[in-house]
């Protein structure tokens, strides 16, 4: 019987832990600190998602992706980003299909196995959001495309102690743009991106 108590005291303390790790983040800028940060793959992925048929939403994901990030909070809009994707490690839950999206139909990744984004302007929008519009380089086509960014904020990460910036992005590209048309409209044109990353700053 006296166990419980211990347990309901553990119990507790890791129920706080995740409080404890988001008091570590901060959204003023002011209190933000800057530098040359790179992506942590561990935790970046690019979802996408796209009409299959009218009939649903088709989901699938870029985890394998390296990037770099050059923040200033004083001057956000001076930030630089790049980033690289590894189109080849694209991830649906479907083998058979993984090995299509990867042939001449669609991504052709013998190819154009990766794709890049690099900045070419940020419009800060608010306190905690931004225009990020860049090159993106896809199937041997560039084009500018421009992502909605969200900042998490910016802090110590309570486990590794790395000094990290975490940013959310959504964006919207037509797939028949970058020459990856095989079955429009039926599979749909339009492909929504979410984007998740945290940077960690390098040492």
């Amino acid at each position: 019987m006296k166990r419980i108590p211990a347990l309901l005291l553990a119990a507790s303390l890791l129920a706080a832990a995740p409080a404890t790790a988001l008091a570590q983040a901060t959204t003023d800028l002011s209190k933000v600190e800057g530098g040359h940060f790179t992506l942590d793959k561990s935790h970046a992925k690019v979802v996408f998602a796209i009409t299959h048929f009218g009939f649903s939403t088709y989901y699938g994901a870029f985890p394998d992706l390296e990037g770099t990030l050059d923040f200033d909070p004083k001057a956000p809009a001076k930030s630089k980003l790049d980033v690289t994707i590894n189109v080849k490690g694209l991830a649906t839950a479907n083998p058979k299909l993984d090995e299509h999206l990867n042939s001449p139909d669609f991504f052709d990744t013998a190819k154009f196995p990766t794709a890049t984004f690099k900045t070419t302007k940020i419009e800060v929008t608010g306190a905690t959001t931004g225009k990020i519009t860049g090159d993106l380089t896809l199937h041997g086509v560039t084009k500018p495309v421009t992502l909605d960014a969200s900042f998490h904020g910016g802090g110590s990460n309570p486990m590794t102690k790395a000094y990290v910036v975490g940013f959310d992005a959504k964006a919207q590209v037509k797939r028949s743009e970058f020459g990856v048309d095989k079955y429009v409209p039926y599979v749909g044109d339009e492909v929504e991106l979410l984007i998740s990353g945290e940077f960690d700053r390098a040492q």
